[in-house]
């Protein structure tokens, strides 16, 4: 495997590369328990065989072809109930890098609260596991999972940076301009610019002031995405009404 060398204050400097593991989440967290992990500490691995997917989906990657990584980070200066912030962060990282590798297309977006979308395809997924201490979150494991070279999918609903660009890609490069681009939104985060990646996420998320059909209540229904609150709820305005639902309450049709 070609060296991994982030230009990185401390995300990735701890690096891990497993060839194989059930969850680089769960990997992750045991080295949290074992007080082995450092801010910043990165595992990754060449073949996840049991990932795991936003809604307690599993989170499927052909083996040597795609990343898959999580970080370990301790951001106490976040409050627990400021748990999205952190998410948005991680999002727009993601978005970040992916558009430097395609370019500013609009096509290219974030899906609530987290996926990478080209498209109506899936590019990437997001799954942040928090650990509160009080009313603060003491660390947090961001596992991040991203097609790279893979060519054949289960599910029509995804995509590759292969499959978009017409080339393969080398995976370990991919993985420190990543590790970068995370660092980079973690501290304007840090740095309290929670109004400016409100902002960038509004301004790249999918279907945003645009007429959709949603499931609601086991019901279709035309609504307008016009926010995220301050919690993580996607706002939609159904009927005049505006509305806001958690992770489970909401489908996109």
């Amino acid at each position: 495997m070609e060296e991994l060398a982030p230009q990185t204050l401390f995300t990735g400097q701890q690096l891990l590369w497993l060839p194989e593991c059930a969850s680089t989440n769960t990997e992750a967290h045991n080295l949290v328990v074992k007080n082995s992990a450092t801010d910043g500490c990165t595992v990754i691995t060449d073949n996840q065989t049991a990932g795991r997917g936003q809604r307690g989906n599993r989170w499927e990657a052909a083996a040597g072809e795609n990343l898959t990584l999580s970080v370990v980070w301790r951001p106490t200066f976040l409050a627990a109930t400021d748990q999205f912030q952190l998410s948005r962060a991680v999002a727009l990282a993601v978005h970040d890098w992916a558009a430097t590798l395609l370019g500013p297309d609009p096509a290219l977006r974030l899906k609530w609260p987290n996926d990478l979308y080209f498209g109506t395809q899936k590019l990437g997924g997001i799954l942040i596991e928090n650990t509160l201490s009080g009313a603060k979150i003491q660390h947090s494991i961001v596992g991040i999972g991203l097609n790279i070279n893979q060519q054949h999918f289960a599910m029509p609903t995804a995509t590759s940076l292969a499959l978009l660009t017409g080339r393969p890609h080398v995976r370990p490069a991919l993985a420190a301009r990543l590790l970068e681009s995370l660092e980079a939104r973690y501290l304007q985060l840090r740095a309290g610019q929670v109004a400016q990646q409100q902002q960038d996420y509004l301004h790249v998320l999918y279907r945003y002031q645009q007429p959709a059909l949603y499931e609601v209540a086991g019901q279709i229904v035309t609504g307008w995405i016009e926010g995220v609150d301050p919690t993580g709820r996607l706002l939609v305005r159904i009927d005049h009404e505006l509305r806001a639902f958690g992770l489970q309450e909401i489908v996109y049709r």
